[in-house]
């Protein structure tokens, strides 16, 4: 993994340590895949041992463990990241962050289940089906939710990619405001046309709400808000605008190309069978509002 790809996430779960919300990954219309994805947890978690431990890879703010929770008590999940800064773990839980599913900090033959939702593709995925069957007890169990490259959700991440180049390298917003901020020096402290038009612009290119507008918007308040400020610091909050579209650029760039990673399906069993794992069952899940799949949830175990 890059470190653009780390930078990105590290990002996205700092933003969302406190709100435990998806941010920008899905669409608005598709808030069903979470109930979606919950029945599938919990009717995994019914097939587990009693007091099974359980290993979330890319656990996020830990929802999996937590609707696995809510299913069975008794279960002991844990939880890695390879982001070093998370949301507050669920109840019942403990989650380490900086951990990469390629090197686990793990013992042989520790956890009885194995789970990642949304995870294992973003990895190497036969160094990561390496550390999973090393960790992984003989008759564990392995599910994974992962992406589709047909589905809704990287189709609307690609949108927002192109709205947030729309605000930061097209019209590149952040550089007109800085622009702007010389001007002040003069004593003129009015706000250019085009950063005061630009929310309106991007609403009507993309839609009210989309990241075109947001980022426009972020840009004209930054400025029309702070006139007795001093310019360094109004720079500095222009550059974390512009440093938090990045990050999600890159984000999305590091779904596609898991999403890419998932529709090799020849490739993604090669890996897998380098790894010493097999799959069992592939699965395509839909919500409860639309009839195109969203993902699909993959049974694992180890390779006799």
């Amino acid at each position: 993994m890059s470190s653009s790809h780390d930078k990105a996430w590290s990002d996205f779960w700092a933003q969302n340590t406190q709100s435990g919300q998806d941010g920008g990954c899905l669409p608005a219309k598709y808030q069903g895949i979470d109930a979606a994805q919950r029945a599938v947890w919990h009717g995994f978690a019914k097939s587990l041992p009693r007091k099974a431990a359980l290993l979330d890879i890319a656990t996020g703010d830990g929802r999996v463990m937590r609707w696995i929770l809510g299913k069975r008590p008794d279960l002991k999940p844990v939880g890695v990241d390879m982001a070093p800064e998370l949301p507050a773990p669920p109840k019942g839980t403990k989650v380490r962050g900086g951990v990469r599913m390629e090197e686990l900090p793990f013992p042989d033959d520790k956890f009885d289940a194995v789970t990642s939702q949304f995870g294992f593709e973003y990895g190497d995925l036969s160094a990561a089906a390496t550390e999973i069957a090393r960790v992984l007890r003989p008759e564990g169990s392995i599910g994974l939710i992962t992406h589709r490259i047909d589905g809704p959700i990287l189709a609307h991440n690609v949108a927002r990619r192109e709205q947030i180049l729309w605000a930061i390298e097209e019209h590149d917003l952040v550089a007109v405001a800085k622009g702007n901020l010389k001007l002040r020096a003069s004593g003129l402290q009015t706000v250019s046309s085009k950063i005061m038009q630009a929310p309106a612009a991007g609403a009507a290119r993309f839609g009210q709400g989309s990241a075109a507008w947001e980022i426009a918007e972020a840009v004209r308040q930054t400025l029309a808000l702070s006139t007795r400020d001093h310019p360094d610091n109004v720079s500095r909050l222009l550059d974390t605008i512009r440093d938090h579209a990045l990050n999600e650029i890159g984000r999305i760039n590091s779904l596609e190309a898991a999403c890419k990673q998932t529709a090799d399906a020849a490739g993604f069993a090669e890996a897998i069978d380098v790894g010493g794992l097999e799959q069992v069952s592939v699965d395509a899940l839909i919500d409860n509002v639309s009839t195109k799949p969203f993902a699909d949830f993959r049974l694992l175990r180890k390779k006799s």
